[in-house]
């Protein structure tokens, strides 16, 4: 199975920001986003730094109560000619954050699972940087290129998250669609050792490494099996992708995750 180190996640945090960043400035501020419909570039630069910076914030004062969360936004400055070096600074004080003092310090968990906190946001600003750089590399009409360990963590880390106990209390209906009578889905790697085995039971969906006979089994590389699940691709039009069973399970999988991204 893939393992993601806490120094390559660092890294990819910095690298995938700065490829976003170059999109960005190549599809103009004021350009949609297809994969993320009613944002512009302005929006996604200006989510995407933003974010880095609170969570940065929340790890460096070692946040443990959500009421002590950073109630302010660091402003987006005014001049896109500024976004690439403000997006710098902050996925690299966001990955800063992230050292190795840090990663099993006190930290609060959104996800209210079991992962250590700062473990939890630096695997979340990955994916925050992985899914925005495609809605980014899409509105300007470039390639978008995710190495397949990095997807096959962030893979797991979308599984995780559809079944914690934060996704249960805030996005209940969610929750509910997931559920089922038994129903399982197989979700298999070709350029990695991983695959990632749900079964949907009548309590919640749970998921697990492995590979096993399911229902249905969706087969592709990495990257294109998270931006399928993360619903930045068509299962249709995804290069590499072969289905095996149930296909309406699969559709209907995906159409009740559609506003989990990055």
């Amino acid at each position: 199975m893939t393992g993601l180190t806490a120094e390559h996640a660092r890294r990819a945090i910095v690298e995938h920001t700065r490829r976003l960043a170059e999109s960005a400035a190549e599809a103009g501020p004021g350009a949609t986003v297809p994969t993320a419909p009613g944002w512009t570039v302005a929006d996604l630069v200006e989510h995407v730094g933003q974010t880095q910076h609170w969570v940065a914030e929340i790890i460096e004062r070692r946040v443990t109560d959500p009421a002590q969360l950073p109630t302010e936004l660091v402003a987006l400055p005014a001049d896109p000619r500024e976004w690439p070096a403000w997006l710098s600074r902050s996925a690299q004080r966001v990955a800063s954050a992230c050292s190795d003092d840090a990663l099993d310090a006190p930290v609060f968990n959104a996800a209210g699972d079991e992962r250590a906190g700062t473990r939890f946001w630096m695997t979340s600003m990955l994916n925050e940087a992985v899914v925005h750089g495609f809605d980014a590399a899409g509105a300007a009409d470039r390639p978008a290129e995710v190495d397949a360990g990095t997807a096959a963590a962030l893979i797991g880390n979308h599984l995780t998250m559809l079944t914690s106990p934060t996704w249960t209390a805030q996005r209940p209906e969610s929750a509910q669609a997931l559920r089922g009578t038994g129903q399982t889905l197989q979700w298999r790697a070709t350029d990695t050792a991983d695959a990632w085995f749900v079964e949907r039971r009548p309590d919640g969906a749970a998921w697990q490494p492995a590979t096993r006979q399911a229902d249905v089994t969706v087969t592709g590389p990495a990257p294109a099996l998270l931006m399928v699940l993360t619903r930045r691709r068509p299962l249709t039009e995804a290069t590499g992708i072969s289905v095996d069973g149930d296909l309406d399970l699969v559709r209907d999988w995906l159409d009740n995750t559609a506003h989990v991204s990055g």
